[in-house]
């Protein structure tokens, strides 16, 4: 049964504006540069170069007026209705997938500016370094097929990520090779003695143990060492080293011996040849922080800060446009659509652009403020307990506003480049009452591990006590929770042998 009523509703939308604003926001200084030659490259009414053009808001406003008018006594005239709703399609502003394939170097010239160029190194790939080793082998084709599919299951680390078995079957329905498991695992052990040492390998085990065997000369420590390796692997790995002495008779000399030969392996034989091949990737900061004798100055760097202006060409189609007060044809009236929507989302987008320098330049004043006895000394234990809602208050901005800024910023300061997410902490307090940091006390927790006897490390209890010895009450479960955070790990696995 059908019904008709009338029904209120308050609904809060945001413009295509406000949206374009949110994604700028969280985007750092180097993808920043990809966006805007994105837009430049989709709408040919914004370019490169300081605003020269004043006068784009007075034409608008003429050609609205034009448009409003009309011409009913032209009879080639069609009318065209304009629904706000179509100038703007919202998933050019929402697609996740933005960042473009290549990267823009904005024209910021300057004699002081900041180097932008990013160097990087290229080489051939792991897998095709695999395969020239493969060529000097003799192998028959066939050989060559299922040594080659093999080399295609080894992940970037140099491990084989297949079971043999596995191996068997994928040959067998993706190629038609009928194989055994001796062949297969004959030619991964093939696959073993290319290089770098350890690759092919099918757990960590194997990986040291291919590359410990494939030392020279077979000393009595190479020897130690493999034995190791072979039979108290699971022992080594937890550090029960006074089990292993007992089990093999190791004086404690050769012990330590044997675990230093040990270490000089590679556990991820894949990585030192992609470290040496991929294309570097570095840190462009979005703030640089200075210290002029207790003055702290901050600013945006170049990237962060591109001009632009709009196209003069389109400018004065608009103002040729506004004269005619809307009188053509159809084609006419669609072109004269056309120019103002590409003007109209080039000036959004420059407005977009200064409200995001302007938001940054807010918000990173107010850190520095709130930190400044950290910006000028560098002393982590100077950090104050510092939540989001507190710089939020200070600027008069929302909470993810300042969640968008902090989370992919960074900022250069005279002691480092750090995620500015990282001046956030909550607090913690003393027993004097004073309220600090949980940065600090992590400071606190790293110098005790990094000053710690490492025969004998601290256990979580203990750095427990340290810390209340200094006025930190902090509980056993609170200290390892922060040691985790650390990536330290427990007593146990820090123990060496002198």
């Amino acid at each position: 049964m059908l019904k008709q009523r009338l029904q209120q509703k308050l609904l809060q939308k945001l413009s295509p504006q406000q949206i374009q604003l949110m994604k700028l926001l969280q985007v750092p200084a180097l993808l920043l540069e990809q966006r805007v030659k994105q837009e430049i490259e989709e709408n040919p009414a914004l370019e490169e170069g300081l605003d020269e053009f004043g006068e784009l808001e007075t034409q608008q406003d003429d050609y609205d007026d034009g448009m409003a008018e009309g011409n009913p006594d032209d009879g080639d005239m069609e009318a065209v209705e304009k629904n706000p709703d179509d100038e703007f399609d919202i998933s050019d502003y929402i697609d996740d997938d933005e960042t473009p394939a290549y990267r823009l170097s904005v024209n910021n010239n300057s004699s002081d500016e900041e180097q932008r160029d990013i160097p990087y190194s290229s080489g051939i790939s792991f897998q095709e370094f695999l395969h020239s080793q493969l060529g000097l082998r003799h192998l028959n084709e066939r050989e060559v097929a299922i040594a080659t599919h093999i080399i295609g299951n080894i992940d970037d680390s140099g491990y084989l990520q297949r079971d043999i078995h596995a191996l068997i079957d994928d040959l067998a329905f993706n190629q038609n090779i009928q194989s055994s498991f001796k062949e297969v695992l004959g030619l991964v052990r093939l696959i073993h003695e290319f290089d770098p040492p350890g690759v092919g390998a099918r757990d960590l085990q194997e990986c040291l143990l291919i590359q410990v065997r494939r030392r020279s000369p077979k000393t009595k420590a190479i020897h130690n060492a493999t034995l190791l390796l072979e039979k108290s692997f699971t022992d080594f790995t937890r550090k029960h080293y006074d089990k292993i002495r007992r089990k093999h008779g190791f004086t404690e000399e050769a012990l330590k011996e044997a675990i230093d030969i040990i270490l000089t392996l590679n556990p991820k034989p894949g990585s030192s040849f992609q470290d040496s091949n991929q294309v570097s990737q570095y840190i462009v900061p979005d703030f640089i922080v200075t210290n002029y004798d207790g003055q702290l100055e901050l600013s945006l760097t170049s990237r962060n800060a591109p001009d632009l202006r709009i196209n003069r060409t389109y400018a004065d189609m608009l103002e040729t446009m506004a004269e005619t007060k809307g009188k053509g044809n159809y084609r006419q009236k669609e072109a004269m659509v056309f120019v103002k929507q590409k003007l109209d989302s080039a000036k959004w987008f420059i407005d977009a652009i200064k409200q995001r320098q302007n938001t940054l330049l807010v918000t990173m004043e107010a850190i520095l403020n709130y930190q400044k006895d950290y910006f000028l000394t560098g002393d982590e234990t100077k950090l104050r307990p510092m939540i989001l809602k507190d710089i939020a208050d200070r600027v008069q901005l929302d909470i993810s506003t300042i969640s968008r800024v902090a989370n992919s910023k960074y900022v250069q300061t005279p002691y480092g480049t750090f995620l500015l997410k990282t001046f956030f902490s909550e607090s913690l307090q003393t027993d004097s009452g004073e309220e600090v940091s949980t940065r600090e006390v992590k400071k606190i927790l790293q110098d005790c591990i990094d000053a710690e006897d490492k025969t004998k490390p601290l256990t979580d209890d203990e750095l427990a006590s340290i810390l209340k010895d200094k006025g930190y009450n902090i509980a056993r479960r609170t200290v390892a929770k922060y040691r985790e955070q650390l990536e330290i790990p427990v007593a146990r696995l820090r123990k060496e042998l002198v």
